[in-house]
């Protein structure tokens, strides 16, 4: 059994498709310009209505997207793409879908889930090294020209947060290459040797990085 309203935006209206089954959850998402919630039968009125003034913000931003002709709900993770589902109590991985309460709820989540990624990635290569190198201390942050910095002072290896959307090889290239900056602070010949020494394919990446598409 389906329903149909609307949702106004900018002064435009989308519609809201309400899908009732029988089932425990109510859950939303966007999809090609329309919002869809699927619910149990006898879920009220109030309940849907607080579900979409809790995810005004996702709403509003996918509706835009959508305007703009890009991927809607499409959420890239590691080179993966996923398909948000809001209204969950827990947030899940499922193959190509990530279930969720909310956008707050998700990027919680998403926030420790890439940092754990990052850090056991890190972690890896660091044991990996035959060379004496210190300990790191691992931040993420956005940065818009680099996709990692060494600091051999205090022992900080700083990885871009944008790593997080791209195949994982190249979270690990970026890893070896700040690392080998322990042993060699430049990027000289003896440095890209140590880098192929980790990761024997970094030339591939290095070029990918440079022009994905």
């Amino acid at each position: 059994m389906a329903s149909v309203n609307t949702y106004i935006l900018n002064d435009k209206e989308y519609k809201i498709e309400i899908i009732r089954k029988n089932n425990k959850n109510t859950y939303l998402r966007v999809k090609e310009g329309k919002i869809i919630i699927t619910t149990n039968y006898l879920t009220s009125s109030y309940t849907i209505n607080k579900l979409i003034k809790d995810n005004t913000a996702f709403i509003n931003k996918c509706l835009i997207k959508n305007n703009q002709k890009m991927e809607d709900t499409s959420f890239k993770l590691f080179g993966n793409n996923y398909d948000i589902v809001y209204g969950f109590n827990d947030t899940e991985i499922d193959k190509n879908k990530i279930y969720t309460k909310n956008e707050k709820t998700l990027n919680k989540y998403l926030s420790n889930y890439i940092k754990n990624i990052y850090q056991e990635r890190l972690d890896y290569y660091y044991k990996l090294f035959q060379e004496n190198i210190p300990l790191p201390n691992l931040k993420i942050r956005k940065m818009t020209s680099r996709w990692g910095v060494c600091n051999i002072k205090n022992h900080n290896i700083t990885l871009n947060l944008e790593l997080s959307k791209y195949n994982i090889e190249c979270l690990n290239y970026v890893i070896v290459h700040e690392l080998s900056h322990f042993i060699h602070p430049n990027h000289s010949k003896n440095f890209w040797l140590l880098v192929s020494k980790y990761y024997p394919n970094y030339k591939d990446i290095r070029k990918y990085l440079k022009d994905p598409n």
